[in-house]
């Protein structure tokens, strides 16, 4: 569509991975989204309960190991009976079986992680491609690819990461707290005491991190933007000597990013002493009370080293899920955005077919659109456009030339008025059926990063070599395809952008070839390149719209003087209408155009 005409796009929201206690983000209905994501869970029943059954049997060994060790303390000082080599080889089956648990663990939760993940990425592309123009134009591309990549990741890290976290961590606090109330109850209330330190310490210690890690963020995402912006608006930078003043601009917000950058770490620095701070406080209180219990009979020696384990055991849990709060938080929320993504209205392709056989005579019938509400692109416009006849839209930028383009293809729907191409009208046509009638050819050229063959089979996946070489030739691009490394095999780099414009402008015109297609529109196809260029695609566009309805939107009003009719669009009307030299004889709107553009030589 013409670029004033188009809806404003939001900002993409800044990539890039965060610090440890990076900002969370919140969900708007977050029960809504777990509920929905649980869902996807249950169709995973068999991996789900594998991984629940080897986490419990890890959570049971790292549970278990430390009262044998203490078994076979009592026993070697003679407080307690028993076979001392039998405990000890339990034992080291136990911690054994710990190690190929947790190993087994982590290889169950990455199949689940990639399967769920592979589930939503294929849906959500899916989706993708089905979705209609209007949302695409009215979200930023930034956005939409955010949601494929970092929301999707930030699910598969919880998924493989946070959620057996959570389970084990659940499993081993309540385990633990059990064995050590059966053993002792009294000193589990002080080893509690040190894990409610940790949990507090934690929050306090998230809080400041969280908000030096947030500024970090923002200014790591204003530095990319400025260095991005200076590389690619370099020839602009060093033309207008802007050189050591962008770079002192650059440094600048580089310094402010290092000293945000000095204060994250340094108060994430501060977590490792205070963890260790407090696990040696909980070692003293556990070793000056476990003695003080042991000699009164209430605890045994072995059962004293058995809770210095288990304290250890149970800060780390604590200290993870306060950390994989905030992991959930930021996944939730990216699945949210997932989900609204997904439920989106896709578009609508049902409809009648086109007629095969039927004229392809075009009439636009005081058709009115807005992309906006209350803001008209046209006004009441109707055009007709015989069979086989070549029609050029010219006018400023901004007047609906490209909206009429998008209300053909049924991009967008006419919100008043009727469009019919052979009597049929193309709102009652399957949008699948008007495509592939129909061919368009736009300013901005799209190849993909495949090879020729699969660029020019992209419209017309059943045509063989022959219908290809054919429309190469007839759209002056045969010897070029030639002269490249492998002909049609020649893998084109992304964008074509080991081709010039000119090439991959007439490749795009091979590909319209190729289609057969019954309408013809070309959307500016030569306002990118140089004269000469422009008349080699000038001569393609000439062979390709013989026969065929074809519509030619220009601004450069010489390649259009051979159209069976001009249409002057002013503001979303047809303010003329007729030939080329009936138009200058009137001395209207079109005449002024052309003195713009060709003052000084004939016209």
């Amino acid at each position: 569509m013409d670029r004033t005409d188009r809806p404003q796009r939001g900002f993409p929201r800044p990539g890039g991975s965060g610090a440890r206690f990076a900002e969370a983000e919140h969900a708007v209905n977050a029960r809504k989204t777990l509920m929905r994501l649980f869902r996807y869970i249950a169709g995973e029943k068999a991996a789900v309960t594998g991984l629940f059954a080897v986490v419990a049997l890890g959570t049971a060994s790292g549970v278990f190991a430390p009262y044998l060790q203490s078994r076979a303390i009592d026993m070697l000082t003679h407080t307690a009976s028993g076979d001392i080599n039998c405990t000890l080889l339990l034992m080291t089956a136990t911690y054994v079986l710990y190690c190929i648990v947790k190993m087994m663990q982590g290889w169950l939760s990455a199949g689940l992680s990639q399967r769920l993940i592979l589930r939503l990425r294929s849906e959500l592309f899916r989706k993708l491609v089905r979705l209609p123009i209007p949302y695409m134009d009215n979200h930023s591309h930034g956005d939409v690819m955010s949601r494929m990549t970092n929301d999707i990741e930030s699910l598969s890290m919880t998924f493989s990461m946070s959620l057996p976290a959570i389970c084990s961590g659940v499993m081993m606090i309540a385990g633990a707290v059990s064995v050590m109330a059966w053993a002792c109850w009294q000193l589990t209330l002080l080893s509690g005491a040190s894990m409610l330190l940790t949990a507090v310490a934690t929050g306090l210690l998230s809080s400041p991190v969280r908000t030096y890690s947030r500024k970090r963020q923002k200014l790591l995402g204003e530095l990319n933007g400025k260095a991005e912006e200076l590389v690619s608006g370099f020839h602009t930078v060093v033309a207008c000597g802007r050189e050591r003043l962008s770079a002192e601009e650059f440094c600048l917000a580089s310094d402010e990013l290092t000293r945000a950058g000095i204060s994250a770490d340094a108060v994430s620095g501060i977590f490792g002493p205070v963890m260790n701070a407090i696990g040696n406080i909980s070692f003293i209180v556990i070793a000056a009370f476990g003695g003080y219990f042991a000699t009164n009979g209430l605890i045994s020696v072995g059962m004293i080293s058995a809770f210095l384990v288990y304290a250890r055991l149970l800060s780390r849990p604590v200290n993870e899920l306060a950390q994989v709060y905030g992991q959930l938080q930021t996944a939730v929320a990216g699945a949210e955005r997932v989900f609204m993504m997904m439920d989106e209205p896709e578009e609508d392709m049902h409809g009648e077919e086109l007629r095969p056989d039927g004229s392809a005579d075009v009439k636009l019938h005081h058709v009115d659109f807005s992309y906006a509400a209350g803001k008209k692109v046209l006004h009441d416009l109707s055009l007709d456009i015989p069979t086989g006849k070549k029609i050029a839209l010219v006018g400023a930028t901004g007047s609906g030339k490209t909206t009429v383009a998008n209300l053909l293809m049924r991009f967008y729907d006419a919100d008043a008025g009727r469009i019919t191409i052979g009597g049929q009208d193309i709102s009652r046509v399957s949008r699948g059926s008007l495509r592939r009638a129909t061919a368009i050819v736009l300013q901005d050229t799209v190849l993909f990063s495949d090879t020729v063959r699969n660029n020019l089979l992209y419209a017309c996946p059943d045509a063989d070599d022959a219908v290809l070489w054919h429309a190469a030739e007839m759209s002056c691009c045969a010897d070029m395809i030639r002269m490249l490394p492998q002909g049609l095999d020649t893998l084109l780099a992304s964008g074509g952008s080991n081709l010039s414009q000119g090439q991959r402008q007439l490749l795009s015109i091979a590909r319209a070839f190729a289609a057969n297609p019954r309408l013809l529109i070309f959307d500016e196809a030569t306002a990118n390149v140089d004269t000469r260029t422009e008349k080699a695609i000038q001569q393609a566009m000439h062979k390709l719209m013989k026969g065929r309805t074809s519509i030619v939107i220009a601004h450069r009003l010489s390649t259009i003087r051979d159209a069976d009719l001009i249409v002057v669009m002013d503001q979303g009307r047809s303010a003329e209408t007729g030939s080329h030299q009936e138009l200058l004889a009137r001395q209207g709107k079109y005449f002024e155009l052309c003195s713009l553009q060709f003052s000084g030589r004939n016209i």
